[in-house]
């Protein structure tokens, strides 16, 4: 079977395991069923995710252009305490700004093989723990808006990563011990006091299962380095696939770029 079209992130749906779409041009197809399948990922071209045009990916699917001047790429994406929107101040696009950073967003820990504090708004809960690889998430704080939660993370990741280590976050079991509410008693003094009224106590830590298998090695792949990738796929986490020997592919850094997709 021949499949091409423009890579995008995959989409999940929680279950045990996650179940995994490829996300083809927005066509859907179930990778779990793959597993154990050979297959081999081409890389012919580009579409930028805003623009469309076959320019190089410059990051997180943006050509360069669009990645400078979209609203879906400014620094509050990347960073929440640059929010703005709040405040009636435009960025780039003030009414797609007031969209996504106008509502209910959720601070919490997730464990990626290190414990981590993060922000998401609230309707990604739990596909923003499911795209790092978090066999275990606990929401911590919940914001009206971006920005507020933006504060508290500042400030929490001085004693807490905010990053994800790919390595370890594909060396790490599903079934890993984590009490993320000891942690979360234990940062609780970090949060500034006009954010304490945000913070949750009664929130429950969930636990994510992967179709996945820690393998004995973990070389990362990129179709920049070579365009083409093939193999047996052996297991999916966070936006990464598995294949043998260890070669893994992250589908999410290649957002916009064309590929064809050959499966036996």
């Amino acid at each position: 079977m021949i499949l091409s079209g423009t890579l995008f992130k995959m989409t999940t749906v929680v279950g045990n395991p996650i179940q995994y779409y490829l996300n083809l041009s927005q066509d859907l197809v179930s990778i779990n069923q793959l597993i154990n399948k050979n297959i081999s990922i081409k890389h012919i071209g580009y579409s930028c995710v805003i623009c469309g045009k076959n320019e190089k990916i410059y990051r997180m699917g943006f050509c360069k252009k669009c990645f400078f001047e979209s609203p879906y790429a400014s620094e509050s994406i990347i960073r929440p305490e640059l929010s703005k929107a709040h405040l009636d101040e435009e960025e780039r696009n003030l009414e797609i700004e007031k969209e996504i950073q106008l509502q209910p967003h959720i601070v919490y820990l997730a464990y990626t093989g290190d414990v981590k504090v993060g922000v998401t708004r609230e309707s990604q809960v739990p596909t923003r723990w499911i795209d790092q690889g978090a066999t275990t998430a606990l929401p911590i704080a919940k914001t009206e808006n971006r920005y507020e939660a933006g504060v508290i993370e500042v400030v929490l990741k001085n004693h807490l990563a905010d990053k994800t280590n790919y390595k370890k976050m594909l060396n790490t079991s599903d079934k890993e011990n984590i009490d993320l509410y000891k942690i979360r008693e234990e940062v609780k003094k970090y949060f500034p006091e006009e954010s304490s009224k945000f913070y949750l106590d009664n929130a429950e830590q969930i636990f994510l299962e992967y179709p996945y298998n820690i393998p004995e090695k973990t070389n990362a792949f990129t179709l920049d380095k070579n365009p083409e990738i093939s193999g047996t796929l052996k297991g999916i986490k966070g936006q990464y696939l598995c294949l043998d020997n260890g070669n893994f592919i992250n589908i999410r850094n290649h957002e916009g770029y064309v590929v064809e997709i050959a499966i036996d």
